[in-house]
């Protein structure tokens, strides 16, 4: 081998080490499962066996609004970033809608923090600022985080988030990294990494209710990822209902109930499966809305996404769910639907519960 020859070697290895020096600073790699802080202001009262609980999950798009195409909703989209005062007229509706509704507990997905396209917004923040006299407690994980993202529509940081927030005592919160789509060992540092924010909330008898937020995988063409994913969920749900311990989990699961995917347009229904996978979590556990409301007779009241497509005039699917133990009840659920659809492409889903009383 030449010296020139073994000079070209050294500096392609240099290069190649380089290379990955760089992306392994720029990028996140989250642990499987990971302790997050808690935050809570002064004393917030603590659940009680048997009361009355309403909740509300709702992916507001990290207060983008709906006056865009963006780059990754279609291939003929070109928005790469929504306007500040855009962001902020979401950020006061969704401040509006919380307060007008007041859930005890609220999931967020989709809020931002330090990323380019959102002119590096704390959102959750900003959020808080404007309900924290009825939420005291919250916690939050990153979904998707990195300090560049090399794609030209991009180019800049990425900052995601779960966030729950509770007019109730938290009293633990963890991140559990849930299965990535398939990707070479490049590109897979850039995307996002999907996850579960999972909170603890004791109840004064000594017990716990554990509140589970989450929003899985988008995917553009179909593959296993959205299903192992949701074979993830199940087995952490199966592990909390084997040992007796009320549960509930909302956030958007991009996933069809059954029904949906034959009354959809043969061009809406790239991105899902005619079996949705979601039935590994219907089969087991109650689902709101129910497969009977989201493509019965009533199903118009029950779409929860309206896709940023010019061609739609109103939401056109189900894809944001709350699920619970059986040791829950319902007492009533919705869509709120009639002053929400500019502020997000989804609508939040709300409901009431009755916890269980103590045997």
């Amino acid at each position: 081998m030449t010296r020139l020859l073994r000079y070209l070697l050294l500096f392609v290895v240099l290069a190649i080490i380089v290379a990955g020096l760089a992306i392994f600073s720029l990028t996140w790699r989250p642990d499987a499962r990971e302790t997050l802080p808690v935050s809570c202001n002064g004393k917030p009262p603590t659940l009680v066996p048997g009361q009355a609980l309403k909740v509300m999950t709702w992916n507001v798009q990290y207060l983008a609004g709906k006056r865009y195409v963006f780059w990754n909703d279609l291939a003929q989209g070109d928005d790469e970033a929504p306007t500040p005062e855009d962001m902020a007229f979401s950020l006061d509706e969704v401040a509006r809608v919380i307060r007008d509704e007041q859930p005890d507990v609220v999931l967020l997905q989709e809020l931002d923090d330090g990323a380019k396209a959102s002119d590096y917004q704390n959102q959750l923040k900003l959020l808080q600022e404007r309900v924290a006299d009825l939420y005291p407690c919250s916690a939050h994980a990153f979904d998707w985080k990195a300090d560049f993202v090399p794609d030209p529509h991009v180019f800049g940081s990425v900052g995601r988030q779960l966030a729950t927030l509770s007019r109730y005592r938290i009293e633990h919160a963890e991140r559990v990294q849930l299965p990535v789509a398939p990707a070479n060992v490049i590109s897979r540092q850039f995307q996002p990494k999907d996850a579960l924010l999972v909170t603890t909330l004791p109840l004064s008898d000594g017990g716990q209710l554990t509140v589970l937020n989450t929003h899985l995988d988008r995917a553009s063409q179909p593959d296993d990822t959205l299903q192992k994913q949701v074979a993830a969920v199940t087995k952490v749900l199966d592990k909390y209902e084997s040992h007796g311990l009320p549960w509930l989990i909302g956030g958007d699961f991009n996933l069809l109930p059954l029904g949906q995917y034959q009354r959809l347009p043969a061009e809406q229904r790239t991105p899902y499966s005619v079996d949705s996978a979601l039935h590994l979590l219907w089969d087991k556990y109650p689902m709101i809305p129910t497969n009977n409301e989201a493509s019965g007779i009533d199903r118009a009241n029950w779409l929860t996404h309206y896709p940023n497509d010019p061609g739609l005039n109103g939401p056109d699917r189900t894809v944001d769910y709350l699920f619970y133990s059986p040791k829950i009840k319902r007492v009533e659920a919705t869509v709120r639907q009639d002053d929400t659809l500019r502020i997000s492409d989804h609508l939040p889903v709300i409901a009431r519960f009755l916890l269980p009383a103590t045997p």
